[in-house]
């Protein structure tokens, strides 16, 4: 099996040969409103985006096409403030500021209020499989669930005001921010809290690679917002080489951490494909950008404006295929893609043949896997998009 392990970064460069990485924006069907959170499926096929927030009534809109159209959900106009997603976009968590905790098993198309108190929720995050929630409502509390939202505890951290969150796609990892920029982490899915790094300013958003290492989070107001990215899960902060601005609002990662996004709410998008060692400016409208979500291998985001409407922004990304050996069996991995593509398999790289397993997605880490026993021949393997 030597030269399979040998020739694979070949396969992965034809991969790449075949994607353009032209980039671009598209205003959806989504119709104009102070909307206020979105988030996708590990595919972004599945989207949620709530309206709202404190001081306005909005309702909560779905697609289950990566944005071409949009669906209001039977779920109350009010206050919403924060939504989440699990990675098969079935599994939805929303937060009412004022109010509780919404929660819809069938990608929206019916929601329940949960068994919590009514308090001036901020954020709310989802493991990938939609069991374990996380929310904070301004205190030094967050609330926790691990069946979904059927019963909630609160354990407290050592930081005040806590009002932004981010989750690895285990809910294992969690981190916190306040308006002073301070943050707090888990490694226990919140049973215990430990304080982190300081931001300048006020944590504005946070998000995660599917690991819970590589962090991205952007501060707003007094004394220098930034751009920051963490590679020891919010230990220490780099801030990175993109504008000091007072609007930063709302920032996504990508599963392995490499993708990158920041909006602003003034009207820029700026995004990095190397972890945020450098970012570009992207060309959409001057909107009052203010929240921002992406598929699992960021080719895909999503944006919402606060006086406007939905954006869908693509960049072409070519899968990475990966390879493990764990006796007696390889397995090959890839995150899941925005582009569906499948597992072929050749022995002289000229005639290649579909592998029939089937793949099955790894909820911890956002890839597909399958799995093959070894044989005594060589082979070569790549990924093909159909």
């Amino acid at each position: 099996m030597k030269p399979v392990k040998t020739l694979l970064p070949v396969t992965a460069m034809l991969v790449l040969a075949n994607f353009a990485f032209a980039q671009t924006w598209t205003q959806t069907s989504a119709p104009t409103n102070t909307w206020t959170s979105v988030a996708s499926s590990a595919d972004g096929s599945r989207l949620v985006a709530v309206a709202g927030g404190q001081f306005y009534n909005g309702p909560i809109y779905t697609s289950t096409n990566a944005g071409a159209s949009w669906f209001s959900n039977a779920a109350p106009v009010t206050h919403w403030n924060s939504v989440a997603s699990s990675a098969d976009g079935n599994a939805l968590a929303a937060v009412v500021y004022g109010g509780g905790i919404y929660t819809s098993t069938n990608a929206g198309a019916t929601w329940g209020t949960n068994n919590i108190s009514n308090l001036n929720w901020q954020a709310i995050v989802s493991s990938a499989d939609g069991l374990k929630l996380a929310a904070v409502y301004f205190n030094n509390r967050v609330f926790l669930s691990t069946n979904g939202g059927g019963n909630w505890v609160s354990n407290a951290t050592s930081t005040a005001d806590l009002g932004r969150l981010a989750a690895s796609a285990a809910g294992t990892r969690l981190i916190a921010g306040n308006n002073v920029g301070l943050t707090v982490a888990s490694t226990n899915s919140g049973a215990t809290w430990i304080s982190r790094g300081t931001l300048s300013g006020s944590v504005a958003s946070l998000a995660s690679s599917a690991d819970g290492i590589k962090l991205i989070a952007v501060s707003s107001a007094a004394p220098g917002p930034r751009v920051y990215t963490s590679t020891n899960a919010g230990i220490t902060w780099v801030s990175n080489g993109v504008p000091s601005r007072s609007d930063w609002s709302a920032c996504a990662s990508s599963a392995d951490g490499s993708r990158l996004a920041a909006v602003g709410q003034k009207g820029v998008i700026y995004t990095s494909t190397d972890s945020g060692q450098t970012w570009i400016s992207n060309s959409v409208p001057g909107l009052f950008w203010s929240a921002i979500a992406s598929s699992a291998d960021g080719s895909q985001l999503v944006a919402v404006s606060a006086n406007g409407g939905i954006w869908i922004g693509q960049t072409a990304a070519a899968p990475k295929l990966n390879m493990t050996f764990a006796k007696p069996q390889f397995t090959f991995s890839w995150t899941v893609p925005v582009t569906n593509c499948f597992l072929q398999q050749s022995s002289n790289l000229v005639s290649w043949l579909d592998v029939t397993n089937a793949p099955g997605l790894n909820l911890t880490s956002l890839q597909n896997e399958v799995t093959l026993s070894p044989s005594n021949r060589s082979g070569f393997y790549r990924l093909k998009t159909p």
